[in-house]
């Protein structure tokens, strides 16, 4: 089972552009799927594969009509589509309004998530980026099928003190009211710091302190570059040699540790 679950609390961490970027370099076949409740962004952002746009009907607004027929796993990829490059993605809502259709969904499509990657039609893990969440988020329902949670945030103090609080919260909500090194439990909770070059040693060593004093059942697992030029090609939007830039080199590093260490790979 692999399933990443991958958000934020408030702020502008770069949710969507962290989960294109893991995807992209990910170790084995990945789907990225776009669950956040308030709408999607690679329709805008992104080319398809046959260098045109991108079905905003094709994705999660299809998949929510298949699912309340019931979801086999292998169903995902009728509502997928190839970005340019070759990554598969099921794209976004249109916008929160349409969100709607997706309630009582959820625990069926996390389930379709978690299995995709034991199908034996198309295997993949699958990624997905669920945006900013807070304590009444739909998509915290998936939550509870990931391998892993990952919470992106920036270096700022706000934005720290803000993923410490939402660790927390999910914490005593996947794993129950433990606290502690020893309540560390399933899935477990990372944390995912988009950081500026340079700084990354020093302030995973500062979060990790802070999280363990505050007694949450979460720790650092890496650093995402902080490289505005990275995620313009990253996009589409600029040229260049997406494979050097700081984002992809330091996304390789990330998918080359997280996964082994949580056990994702198996």
């Amino acid at each position: 089972m692999a399933l990443i679950a991958i958000a934020a609390d408030k702020g502008s961490p770069g949710v969507t552009t962290t989960a294109v970027a893991l995807a992209a370099v990910w170790p084995r076949r990945a789907l990225l799927v776009e669950a956040d409740p308030s709408g999607g962004d690679l329709v805008y952002r992104s080319q398809a594969a046959h260098g045109g746009v991108l079905d905003p009907n094709t994705g999660m607004l299809s998949l929510a009509a298949t699912a309340r027929r019931g979801l086999a796993a292998e169903q995902l990829w009728d509502h997928a589509q190839p970005l340019a490059g070759g990554l598969d993605v099921v794209v976004g809502l249109g916008g929160s309004e349409q969100a709607a259709g997706l309630v009582g969904l959820w625990p069926t499509l996390g389930r379709a998530f978690a299995t995709l990657a034991e199908s034996p039609n198309g295997a993949a893990d699958v990624l997905a980026d669920c945006g900013r969440i807070g304590a009444d988020s739909p998509s915290l329902e998936l939550f509870s099928h990931a391998a892993l949670v990952l919470l992106v945030s920036r270096t700022e103090p706000e934005q720290l003190a803000r993923v410490r609080d939402r660790a927390a919260a999910l914490s005593a909500k996947l794993h129950g009211s433990q606290r502690g090194a020893a309540a560390l439990g399933f899935p477990p909770i990372g944390v995912l710091l988009v950081a500026e070059p340079g700084q990354s040693a020093r302030i995973v060593s500062q979060v990790n302190d802070m999280l363990v004093a505050s007694q949450i059942a979460a720790r650092v697992v890496g650093t995402l570059a902080h490289d505005p030029a990275g995620a313009e090609q990253l996009a589409g939007r600029r040229r260049g040699r997406l494979d050097k830039s700081l984002l992809i080199r330091s996304a390789r590093q990330i998918t080359a540790d997280v996964p082994h260490r949580y056990g994702v790979l198996r």
